[in-house]
């Protein structure tokens, strides 16, 4: 099993909503929205994250079609992971996270204490470390 944190991103153009998870637990907590403009964070926002968590693993939402095909988000998804990969060395997984926004919506009326942006976030981080091997 491995060790350590996992940030995980829900990719937005205008958001992007970044929560913290554990391989031990298999579970994932809210943490924060970075502003965004066309896709493109705050890097320095980023790198104080990563810093201050110190992840072994990252996980980027992927959105895609509901029949699994790609789209425009998609790409701009792919090259924001490419671009954490590139920039901080530390792997990043993309993960299907078609009907994520939606769930986290509905969870986001219940958890005033979060946006439904972390919150995609945290289902998108749960569904890929429920994946991963123990």
């Amino acid at each position: 099993m491995k060790d350590g944190y996992v940030i995980g991103f829900d990719f937005g153009l205008r958001h992007i909503g970044g929560c913290v998870g554990q391989f031990v637990t298999k579970t994932a907590s809210p943490l924060t929205t970075l502003a965004a403009k066309d896709g493109s964070p705050n890097w320095q926002a980023v790198k104080t994250l990563l810093d201050e968590w110190k992840p072994v693993q990252l996980v980027v939402g992927l959105p895609l079609n509901m029949d699994g095909t790609e789209s425009e988000m998609s790409e701009r998804a792919r090259s924001f992971g490419n671009q954490l990969e590139r920039r901080y060395q530390i792997p990043v997984a993309m993960v299907d996270e078609r009907l994520s926004t939606r769930a986290a919506r509905e969870a986001a009326e219940l958890d005033k204490g979060a946006t439904s942006h972390e919150l995609a976030a945290v289902l998108i981080v749960e569904s890929w470390l429920a994946q991963t091997a123990d």
